[in-house]
């Protein structure tokens, strides 16, 4: 077999052996390999004569070296845990302390609003505000170091310090039963914390000031009263935290059963005929009656019948008039700007709002769901699924996360043994 040398710019390449049996651009792939020049760039000078021992002159310009990476690969397990966290894209899972998970699921849906987060890093530790009891700021305190240690870790979380002022706070949740801490029940765990943070949460310790927790979880019911006896009309007015949807045989969806809570609501108030209406805030939170106590058993009873709820929950017809009528423009101005999404033109007149200024629509999008499976409150487990800033959803069952698709979240509706949401946490679209 012949052998010749190529010379290529400086470089000169002896002893390159040719089979002449061999189509062409297998010699090419022989000096591609050399000298990195793909076959098609390739231009071979041969002088006339045998090939044995010639001298060949090749033009070309070889393809850029692939430089190998100045870091090695980096696997997420060998990142900082500051770094996993991102990485992860949503916050660790928290250890399960002993029938704890009632605790654990009110916590993360309640870590899911940043506004509280932002309130809570705020907070002190060394300054009680008037009126505040030990028990209620270490509470607090708690609470904050708690959701910090969950922003940042990839590990779970043993939230045994929470455990402990919460007990310390409220005495119910340290109930047990044959030395063994009982199952509680998540609507008042989360119903206590809530309390104890519009307590301690004003203006004397956090910012942006004074009653951070109604201003981000308050409902305002005002229930306008007829008499029939005098034909006078008055209005009673009611702060709460969450709507109630009461559950009956004819209540399918959402908000058939708030059109009842808002019913029964006035009915507390009086026996007079007349109407109730909201006003809202920037996050909704709705219970659904599920337990009632049966005397026969002695203990809660569950109602499990389906009631469906939606992603996307407008309230406009429960809100006062009042209300109603600051709610035009902005939803207005809201309706426009979907319709420009499909290039059509807007209806609504330009609002006369101050720029930046955040306006509620009456519309909220669900950002948090916490179910309950099993036909007791006091047993059965407790899970909170909660909507990530990218869209995902998660399920924190206790320390195991683990992610979800959008449409298994309406599947927790109820009518069965599976996880049926107990309550919802809403925020308001605004524009």
């Amino acid at each position: 077999m012949p052998t010749v040398s190529v010379k290529w710019q400086k470089e000169t390449f002896p002893g390159i052996e040719i089979d002449t049996s061999q189509p062409p651009v297998v010699f090419k792939t022989q000096l591609y390999t050399l000298t990195g020049v793909p076959p098609e760039r390739q231009k071979i000078m041969v002088k006339g004569g045998i090939l044995k021992g010639q001298k060949l002159m090749m033009i070309g310009t070889a393809d850029e070296i692939v430089k190998a990476p100045e870091k090695g690969p980096v696997f997420v397990e060998d990142l900082p845990e500051e770094e996993q966290v991102v990485a992860l894209g949503h916050s660790a899972g928290l250890y399960n302390l002993g029938n704890t998970c009632y605790m654990n699921s009110t916590l993360q849906c309640l870590h899911s609003v940043p506004e509280l987060k932002s309130a809570l890093l705020s907070y002190s530790d060394n300054v009680r505000g008037n009126g505040v009891d030990q028990a209620s700021h270490n509470l607090t305190v708690a609470t904050r170091n708690t959701f910090g240690e969950l922003d940042q870790s990839v590990r779970p979380v043993a939230p045994l310090l929470f455990l402990q002022t919460l007990r310390k706070k409220y005495p119910q949740f340290a109930q047990q039963q044959n030395n063994v801490y009982m199952q509680q029940d998540a609507e008042e765990c989360w119903t206590q914390l809530v309390y104890t943070l519009s307590q301690t949460l004003t203006s004397e310790t956090s910012e942006p000031p004074a009653g951070q927790m109604k201003e981000l979880f308050g409902i305002d019911l005002v229930s306008r009263v007829h008499c029939a006896e005098s034909g006078e009309e008055s209005l009673e007015r009611e702060s709460v935290y969450s709507l109630k949807c009461h559950i009956s045989h004819d209540v399918n969806h959402l908000h058939e059963g708030l059109k009842h809570g808002l019913k029964s609501e006035l009915e507390k108030a009086s026996p007079s005929l007349g109407r109730t209406a909201l006003y809202t805030r920037e996050y909704l939170t709705v219970q659904f009656v599920r337990f009632f106590w049966k005397r026969e058993s002695n203990q809660k009873a569950k109602i499990l019948r389906k009631v469906d709820y939606p992603l996307e929950l407008d309230v406009y017809d429960f809100c006062s008039d009042e209300l109603k009528q600051k709610l035009q423009a902005p939803r207005q101005m809201l309706r426009d700007a979907e319709n420009a999404k499909f290039g059509l033109k807007a209806q609504g007149k330009a609002s006369s709002s101050k720029e930046n200024e955040k306006q509620l629509t009456g519309i909220y999008d669900l950002i948090a769901v916490l179910t309950h499976k099993g036909r007791s409150a006091d047993s059965g487990h407790y899970v909170g699924w909660v909507k990530q800033d990218d869209g995902k959803w998660i399920e924190f069952d206790d320390d195991n996360p683990s992610i979800r698709k959008e449409e298994e979240i309406l599947k927790l509706s109820g009518g069965g043994d599976w996880h049926m949401a107990y309550i919802c946490l809403y925020k308001a679209r605004v524009i």
